[in-house]
């Protein structure tokens, strides 16, 4: 009866001992996969690139999980002239791929495929607690800035997503050279992008 009992209790102690082993090894298995194959799904990065669909450009998807690089409110490039009356001022928030704002960091220089999105954002006061100063309130729509080398001569193009009545569309054609590239060309800080409107950026790069 002793024989026995002792026995199993050393059945059961050696079990432990091979489970224990097991968990470890299976535990070694899994950290030199993590090492050697690098994260998962969640820790990588893949840059979203342009689609196009006859010709045009497709709207860009999940822009807001992207790098936010700054804002703006009613910013303008013309005088206004006096005999047309004035557009509505809107908040304008940029949007830049992660993994090109980080090449970007690395190199000085906007990689092919870029994106810079520009949220356009109607403006609200006087609501809830507010009495003073202006705040975001209802997103109207986006325009796009676009870096492919291979499809256009410019290598940049610019594209607006806000149709007529405000209208949300799901594809854009280019500008005209002149209405936007020409102006982006001539006055742009760096690759044809206004740096000199956003630190982020513009200390980003001022680290080369």
């Amino acid at each position: 009866m002793t024989n026995t009992i002792y026995k199993h209790l050393r059945f059961a102690s050696m079990l432990r001992l091979y489970n224990g082993g097991m968990r470890k090894a299976i535990w070694s298995v899994i950290l030199c996969a993590t090492i050697f194959l690098g994260p998962g799904p969640l820790g990588s990065e893949t840059m979203s690139t342009p689609r196009y669909q006859e010709g045009q450009l497709l709207r860009p998807e999940g822009y807001r999980e992207w790098m936010f690089v700054g804002a703006n409110y009613g910013m303008g490039y013309t005088e206004p002239d006096g005999t047309k009356a004035a557009k509505p001022a809107t908040f304008h928030n940029i949007y830049i791929q992660r993994e090109a704002f980080r090449q970007y960091k690395e190199t000085g220089k906007f990689p092919d495929k870029t994106m810079l999105v520009m949220e356009v954002v109607r403006p609200g006061t006087n609501a809830s607690i507010n009495r003073q100063g202006m705040f975001q309130d209802n997103a109207i729509g986006i325009e796009v800035a676009l870096k492919d080398e291979a499809r256009f001569p410019e290598k940049w193009a610019y594209f607006n997503f806000i149709g007529a009545g405000g209208k949300i569309l799901s594809e854009a054609k280019p500008f005209p050279k002149d209405a936007c590239w020409k102006c982006h060309n001539e006055h742009a800080a760096v690759d044809n992008v206004f740096l000199q409107f956003y630190p982020v950026l513009r200390e980003a790069r001022a680290k080369k």
